[in-house]
């Protein structure tokens, strides 16, 4: 990947709504060619999009778990994301090595409603579980380096 394609999505990175003018003017190229190079970045998937940060305690979710997740039979087919994929609560599940299979990120409001999750996952995927809680984030979702 070239060094200017680089510096457009660490640009990018710390703010999806940078217009390509100031693209262009921090990059030294015109604004056609950064939206050319983007484009192509996307067309790519080295972009796969743009969204909004939101506050999790703002829109009351401010209690972050991390579920492991191990099925109850290895043998049986995997999965395990496909059966947890319409839990809204889950905000990513990660495949692992190690003990479990799969570590998922969870928002939910209360201790209750952890619980309540908790439930229905083992319930929905036929699978233990291993609970930590989030106690705080110094910080997440940082731009990765280039």
């Amino acid at each position: 990947m070239e060094t200017i394609d680089r510096q457009i999505l660490s640009l990018l990175a710390q703010d999806g709504r940078t217009s390509f003018t100031d693209l262009g003017k921090a990059t030294g190229l015109s604004t056609s060619a950064v939206h050319q190079r983007v484009r192509r970045l996307e067309q790519r998937g080295v972009i796969r999009g743009y969204v909004a940060v939101i506050d999790p305690e703002a829109v009351g979710l401010p209690l972050t778990a991390f579920i492991s997740v191990t099925p109850f039979d290895q043998a049986a087919p995997d999965d395990v994301p496909e059966r947890l994929a319409e839990l809204p609560e889950i905000e990513a599940c990660h495949s692992v090595a190690g003990d479990e299979n799969y570590v998922l990120k969870v928002r939910v409001p209360t201790p209750g409603a952890l619980e309540q999750l908790l439930a229905r996952i083992r319930a929905t995927a036929s699978v233990s579980t291993h609970t930590t809680i989030v106690l705080s984030t110094p910080y997440e979702a940082r731009p990765l380096p280039f």
